[in-house]
């Protein structure tokens, strides 16, 4: 069973984690939760998160601190330890036990709520250990100081000083993890901040400033030079470089025209150092349906999704509450039948046991990793929708990916231009102008194709005159009274256009690579002949080999014909294709692939490849694809960029690796010392005090926090 926390009112509850309550139950304070009135009340907005703020923490821990200055220079043990006394005036020997008490009472009481939670759960943990410690060391101080007053005869010890710095250590080491989650989880917050307030609406005519709240789809918006994008939409008028590095992770800023569509959030560029004027943007999604939205969404699920290595942290903690109080009591009965020491010797040792025994460190071992972890991911590009399938990644030893979408654009582009055997043309430039400008005013793809190569290049297109289509063949056009005609094969032969042998093999060669070939011919005249097809991204080569030089194997599977398919892998540099695969069977494939127990992740854009997706280890859906492959998904790639599967590759390894550090550290830590704080060494002379236990136990938890922060870099 996995060790669970606490829940009320629905809402997980635990000062080491993110808080997920519903919006529903974030009015009021729940029940029992107020955390010592630090800033524990969920506003009725329900974006309060001042429970978690570190400012509390801050607070309590230096009136903690301003309280155990004094608690430990009046102490007996101290003054006699460092050889120094202080004033004293009518009183002063009981001030260690009053400013103890109010310790105990106030920085203490986060501890004791919550530690209470966990005992009424019945599912002791961190927080039911560090309230045993201080409740013990209360309640034996006390003991002792009425001992003394009262003149009982009673000879002890008292631990106020020692309860005082507990507390404050404590408190000093939530308020360094409350300031690290904080940080990470402020990654939420970050892009929530990149919405613009309002949008000018155009009504007609004019344009009118209103909330971005109010805006719907169909919306017509004016977004001015250097403004944000409000909605999700596409543009209507005007061009201008977009900032997207915030939702893709790519510092490059992206070229957007007409019919392209733009992502709210993102950011204009100064347009009057461009000479590009303001967009007019048809807003297509609002509200939670945009992709900023989407992307809070996935971070809030990633916050409070769990990895294997967290659900072992919750159950180590749930033992060592159990490992704690047997060792306190085998420490009684040792110490008890050997008959060698006093009796406050013996409850010395209990207290050290149980002070040395609350797994502080443990509980922030994996948390606040995986919370860097996650910010970190989420500002390179990479959203982890489940930490499962993350810390899965680390183990990957085969990635397949999905060609169409994947590995390219799935989208119609412009591959080759060739001039003719016998062409009268100089360059192939020539030719993609005069192509260009007889599709200019097409609407087909391969026509659309070819004008945009052309404008890439900059190339000055020929004026066209009288545009018509020819159905089933092509496009047409007249050029200083030349016919100038752009089409397929049947094109040549309904015209009885002449081909040269060698123009005929490189055609069929072209089709084979699965491209589409066009022709373009002058009269009678073939010019030369245009290549479109399926292109591969400029990046796909790079994450192959970027996978390879890891060891890693690469697969290739697509639905194309095996020419097609062997055409990609061959040029990428893939070995290992599954060609003319019906969407039902992506996922057989998978299995194949896990038969000899290889961990697989499955890289995919398209609704074929949901059942893939899912099948693998790890699904890594690519940022252009369909919602159903996003849902199917453990990790979300933002980006078109496929180098970044190596990239979370990678920091997943870094951040498995730090959790393991972290939990090595805080359980060995806590197996050394119990022996110690037991009283095992004192036939050699060394007894670990409750004060050196509490200050090493401290210290272990700033460790532990400090190799999570090496993750950032």
């Amino acid at each position: 069973m996995e060790h669970e926390r606490p829940v009320i009112n629905d809402c997980i509850h635990h000062p080491y984690e993110a808080c997920n309550c519903p919006p529903e139950h974030r009015t009021g304070t729940v029940a029992g939760h107020d955390h010592a009135g630090m800033g524990h009340d969920h506003s009725a907005m329900g974006h309060d998160h001042s429970h978690h703020d570190p400012k509390g923490f801050r607070n309590q821990f230096f009136l903690a601190l301003a309280l155990t200055i004094p608690t430990m220079l009046y102490s007996h043990t101290v003054q006699m330890l460092l050889g120094f006394t202080m004033p004293t005036f009518p009183g002063s020997n009981l001030l260690p036990a009053i400013l103890g008490t109010i310790l105990f009472f106030t920085g203490g009481r986060v501890f004791l709520k919550s530690g209470l939670q966990e005992l009424k759960g019945k599912q002791p943990g961190m927080m039911a250990l560090i309230s045993l410690a201080i409740v013990v060391a209360f309640g034996y101080s006390l003991f002792i100081t009425i001992a003394e007053v009262a003149n009982l005869g009673f000879a002890g010890m008292d631990f106020w000083w020692e309860l005082a710095t507990l507390i404050a250590i404590m408190l000093l080491g939530h308020w360094i993890e409350m300031t690290s989650i904080m940080n990470a989880q402020n990654a939420v917050g970050e892009l929530a901040k990149l919405l613009p307030a309002t949008a000018d609406r155009i009504d007609g005519e004019t344009t009118t400033k209103v909330a971005v709240s109010a805006l719907q789809a169909g919306d017509k918006v004016l977004v001015r030079p250097g403004a944000a994008i409000p909605a999700d939409g596409v543009i209507l008028m005007g061009e201008a470089k977009l900032n997207e590095s915030m939702i893709t992770g790519e510092a490059a800023e992206v070229f957007k025209r007409v019919g392209d569509e733009v992502i709210a959030g993102t950011i204009t560029s100064d347009a009057a150092q461009l000479g590009q004027g303001a967009l007019t943007v048809k807003v297509t999604r609002v509200g939670e349906a945009t992709m900023l939205s989407g992307i809070m969404r996935l971070v809030r699920e990633a916050q409070a999704s769990k990895s294997k290595t967290q659900v072992l942290a919750d159950k180590a903690a749930g033992w060592l509450f159990y490992l704690a109080l047997g060792s306190a009591i085998v420490t009684a009965i040792v110490w008890i039948s050997l008959g060698t020491q006093s009796t406050d010797f013996v409850l010395e040792r209990i207290v050290t046991v149980l002070v040395i025994a609350c797994p502080h460190a443990l509980g922030l071992a994996i948390p606040l990793v995986t919370s860097i972890s996650a910010s970190k991911a989420a500002r390179t590009g990479l959203l982890i929708r489940n930490r499962l399938a993350f810390e899965e990644a680390a183990k990957v030893d085969v990635v397949l990916f999905d060609k169409t979408g994947t590995l390219t654009t799935a989208e119609r582009g412009f591959v080759a231009a060739r001039l003719a055997y016998a062409s009268p043309l100089n360059n192939t430039d020539e030719l993609l102008a005069l192509a260009a400008g007889v599709e200019l005013n097409s609407e087909h793809s391969i026509g659309k194709a070819i004008v945009s190569q052309a404008r890439k290049l900059n190339l000055q297109l020929a004026e066209v005159l009288d545009f018509r289509t020819i159905p089933g063949q092509g496009a047409t056009g007249v050029l200083a009274g030349d016919t100038i005609i752009v089409g397929g094969a049947a094109l040549l032969t309904s015209r009885n256009i002449a081909i040269y042998v060698d123009d005929l093999v490189r055609a069929d060669a072209a089709h084979q690579a699965g491209n589409t070939v066009v022709f373009v011919v002058r009269n009678s005249e073939l010019l030369g002949s245009i290549e479109v097809g399926d292109v591969i991204r400029p990046e796909s080569k790079q994450a192959v080999y970027d996978l390879l030089s890891r060891r890693i194997r690469v697969a290739m599977i697509t639905g194309d014909a095996n020419g097609v398919a062997e055409a990609v892998a061959k040029e990428l540099g893939i070995t290992e294709v599954f060609a003319e695969v019906l969407p039902h069977q992506k996922a057989d494939i998978v299995r194949k692939l896990q038969a000899d127990r290889s961990k697989v992740a499955m890289v995919g854009d398209g609704v074929n490849d949901a059942p893939a997706l899912a099948q693998a280890n790890v699904g890594i859906a690519i940022g252009a694809g369909t919602d159903v492959a996003i849902e199917s998904a453990g990790l979300v790639l933002l980006s078109n960029d496929p180098t970044a599967v190596a990239k979370a590759i990678d920091l997943s390894k870094r951040s498995v690796a730090k959790m393991t550090q972290n939990l090595w550290w805080a359980a060995g830590y806590n197996l050394v010392a119990i022996p110690l704080a037991a009283g095992a060494l004192l036939p050699i002379g060394f007894v670990l005090s409750p004060a050196l236990g509490a200050v090493l136990m401290s210290l272990s938890t700033i460790i532990v926090a400090a190799n999570a922060q090496l993750l950032r870099k």
